[in-house]
């Protein structure tokens, strides 16, 4: 099969009470991504054994989890006729950047509403750093969101895609026929593609599971419900940590519910949320706010292991999940543990001062 084909899709056996993607994926990323023993010293006093899962290998302006969930949602995209693709995040959105990539792919417009502090909404300013560089490179109609009007919004998910809203109608009174992608891709068909990661893992480890826990970043919750139900369901006994970069755990666990229960799965068959999966904050200072010891935790991780985390989403995560594993550390000592790599290490050009 090559890249760019609309293909059909077999949902794993263990899956298969779940609603299949009726219009199958679009084969945008580079699969599977290499899963490796990861020398971290990180939480070396517990004696844990570390691997990682690169999924900031799917690609180069795909790179990072959103490919996969863009399989799915171009694929659907194609098959119902639109002619353009709206989506929405922050100035440096690893999702977006890779929405915009995906659209040029398979021949679709891209339109992205940015989050922006007031002032660069009105001067339309925002300079070519990081993800905004690739962005504009893919010729993508940006439209600036004011933060105040965000936080007047609400200031959360609902708040992102009311605002999303507000761009798309714009968009249809011009005659275009925009698919709409809410933020991070978070979309219970997108959910197929975390499901299909975790079919994906067990195929590496030939079936079997030799973790204790896997770790990764999270944001508007698509990610993890994939990952985690699909854990759930292939009985991996492994116990998911979403650390979360943005909103508060039970806004996160709600919107993981959602997604699953979209899907068709009921807390009767597959058990709740809060059986499978584990929500801690890493938030800290803020998103996208990074302090003094968290970039240099990035560096010592980098200059140690030859891995790249970001300051948003993957290197925080790893950061608060040591923090939370050193204020627990029976449960951890000695554990295995995989630390799943969205990406997003263009965003740290935005860091060199």
């Amino acid at each position: 099969m090559k890249l760019l084909s609309r293909v059909g899709y077999q949902a794993p056996h263990w899956a298969a009470h779940l609603t299949h993607p009726e219009h199958g994926r679009v084969l945008l990323a580079h699969l599977p991504t290499p899963v490796m023993p990861w020398p971290c010293a990180a939480l070396m006093d517990l004696g844990v054994q570390w691997s990682i899962k690169r999924d900031d290998m799917t690609g180069f302006e795909l790179s990072g989890n959103k490919a996969r969930k863009l399989e799915f949602l171009m694929a659907e995209a194609l098959a119902c006729g639109h002619d353009s693709v709206v989506t929405i995040g922050g100035l440096q959105s690893n999702h977006c950047r890779a929405t915009a990539a995906a659209a040029r792919l398979v021949g679709l417009e891209p339109h992205l509403v940015l989050l922006a502090r007031d002032s660069l909404a009105t001067s339309g300013d925002v300079g070519l750093q990081g993800n905004l560089l690739l962005s504009r490179l893919l010729s993508t109609r940006l439209h600036l969101f004011p933060a105040s009007e965000y936080w007047r919004l609400g200031g959360d998910l609902r708040a992102l895609n009311l605002a999303l809203g507000v761009v798309t109608e714009r968009l249809r009174s011009q005659g275009l026929k925009p698919y709409v992608i809410a933020a991070g891709g978070t979309a219970p068909v997108a959910t197929w593609g975390y499901i299909s990661a975790v079919k994906e893992l067990l195929e590496q480890l030939k079936n079997t599971c030799p973790f204790d826990h896997i770790v990764v970043a999270a944001g508007t919750g698509g990610t993890v419900a994939g990952l985690a139900l699909g854990c759930r369901l292939a009985g991996l006994g492994v116990q998911v940590h979403a650390l979360n970069v943005q909103h508060s755990p039970e806004e996160y666990v709600r919107v993981v519910r959602e997604e699953v229960r979209a899907l068709g799965s009921t807390p009767q068959r597959d058990g709740d949320v809060y059986e499978w999966l584990r929500v801690h904050s890493a938030a800290g200072a803020g998103y996208g706010v990074s302090s003094p010891e968290q970039l240099a935790f990035i560096c010592e991780v980098a200059s140690s292991t030859g891995v790249v985390l970001d300051h948003i989403y993957s290197g925080k995560a790893l950061y608060f999940f040591c923090q939370h594993a050193r204020a627990d550390p029976a449960d951890f000592r000695g554990k295995r543990i995989l630390f799943w790599h969205t990406g997003g290490q263009f965003a740290l050009s935005t860091q060199e001062q």
